[in-house]
Order: C-alpha cells, then structure tokens, then sequence
C-alpha cells in the first residue's frame, strides 16, 4: 500500500452540525464570515486554539487542504480562459517547478484545493504559503496552462474527479507532506471520511443553532450503504468556556480507518 499523510480534520460547527449559514452564501466573505463569527461569544476563558500550529508542532504538518467550494460557489461563473492550442499532452503532467517545492517546509506550507473542474482563479500570494491544486484527467486544458502560466503547482491525480488517495499519496511522495489540515466543508470531508483517510478531528462547537435542509454540515457526500457501519470515534478530549463553545477532540482508532502509517476511493 502507498504511504499517505496524516490527515487532521479542523472544523467550526453550530450545534446542530451546520459549517455555513446557507448553501449559497461563502464564509470567506461577508457578510457571512461577520455573522458566522457572531455565533461565538467571546469569553475570557476561550477554548479557541491555533490548530495549524498544534499539528506543525506534533506531526510536522506542511499543507492544508480546502475545496473548490469553499472558495467559489456552484452557482459563480469564473473568468473565461483562453483556449490551449499546444500540446495538451505535456499538461497532463505534474506541475513542479523545482524552485518552489525547494522550499524547507515547514515553515513552508501548501495550500491545496481540490478542483478538478478547473473553477478557482488565483488571485493572492502569500510568503510562506504556495497553492498546489489537485486536478484530474478530466480537467480542461486551458485551466492546466492557467496554473501553469501563473506557476501555481498541481498533481494530475484521478481520471473523470480527483482521487483523494492517489492525491495524498503523491503529495507524501513527492512534496515529502507528513500530514494534512483539512479546514473544507463537508463536501469535501465526506469523502475523505468515506473513503477511510481521517486520522483526527477537531471541532468546536458554536452555541448557536443554523437549521436549513440542505444547508453543509460537518460531513456531507454519499450516505451509508445499507447496513454499513459509521466511523467510530475515540475521545481525546473536551472543553467548554464560559460564552458556551465547547471544543472536541477525536481520534479516529487505528482499526476504524484505513490503518498507520501505510494507510490506503473516492474522488471530487
């Protein structure tokens, strides 16, 4: 079996499970991100910790993970791309530019999106951060130049979606990534749940509830097969503060996942 990374799930819920206000409506921008922040009340003994900087300083965590979702809704239409008229064989390559995966990591860390419809435009740089992208065979050929055309890195990892194994894999093998932080929505996070790739999940709960069918919750995706059994959980740890937000920590057991450090579908 190929080595993968450790995979960290970091989430912000209401009670009753909600990780947005409406399908619709970004976190990253307002006014949900205000109204969303409202749900916590500030409180002088907060259990709000810097996830990122716990799992660099236990794992070595060098990437977090988001999808496509988070950064652009279903119902956005992106820039128009100009169309490819090379050789689009040479794009369905990897693309990594030695002088950016040089980089010591950490405090190098990727941020890396799942798109393999090619729907995100990158618009922001940040110094100790580079975008790496997970695409598929699938993906349009003037998106693949895009990326390339802007050095932004990507590994070409599944046929018609991206696979989440092949793609952790590759990043293990050829990026040397030890573990991953995934703050996605729940789109995103049920698959990897279904697919047996979560190791850890923290999640603090906002004492607010949000309601709404259809709204994204902690785990979306493909249900259950009949008579299949959950993803069990080992507690680590709780805490709540005096404003009413309790945070936990799980462990999922070795046994309940896809195993250790060989651990290893399904595809976004």
């Amino acid at each position: 079996m190929q080595k993968r990374p450790r995979v960290v799930v970091s989430l912000g819920a209401s009670v009753d499970g909600k990780v947005a206000l409406t399908r619709d409506a970004l976190l990253m921008q307002q006014p949900s991100s205000q109204l969303w922040a409202s749900m916590t009340p500030p409180a002088e003994d907060s259990v709000a910790i810097d996830v990122i900087d716990l799992v660099r300083q236990q794992y070595g965590c060098n990437a977090v993970l988001e999808g496509s979702g988070s950064l652009v809704t279903d119902d956005e239409i992106p820039d128009e791309l100009p169309p490819y008229d090379g050789d689009e064989a040479e794009l369905y390559c990897d693309f990594l530019p030695p002088d950016i995966t040089g980089q010591p990591s950490p405090p190098h860390m990727w941020f890396t999106v799942v798109d393999s419809r090619g729907r995100v435009r990158w618009t922001e740089k940040h110094q100790d951060w580079d975008a790496l992208v997970l695409v598929a065979r699938s993906t349009p050929a003037a998106y693949l130049a895009y990326l390339r055309r802007e050095r932004i890195c990507y590994l070409v990892v599944g046929e018609q979606r991206v696979d989440l194994k092949q793609g952790l894999a590759a990043m293990s093998e050829k990026l040397d990534v030890r573990c991953v932080l995934s703050c996605a929505g729940g789109g995103l996070n049920g698959a990897l749940l279904r697919a047996g790739l979560i190791d850890e999940l923290h999640l603090a709960l906002a004492p607010a509830l949000v309601g709404g069918l259809g709204t994204p919750s902690i785990m979306d995706g493909a249900p259950l097969g009949v008579g299949e059994p959950s993803t069990r959980l080992q507690l680590l740890s709780v805490q709540s503060d005096a404003g009413g937000t309790v945070r936990l920590h799980y462990v999922v057991p070795e046994e309940a996942s896809s195993g250790g450090s060989e651990r290893g579908i399904t595809k976004m």
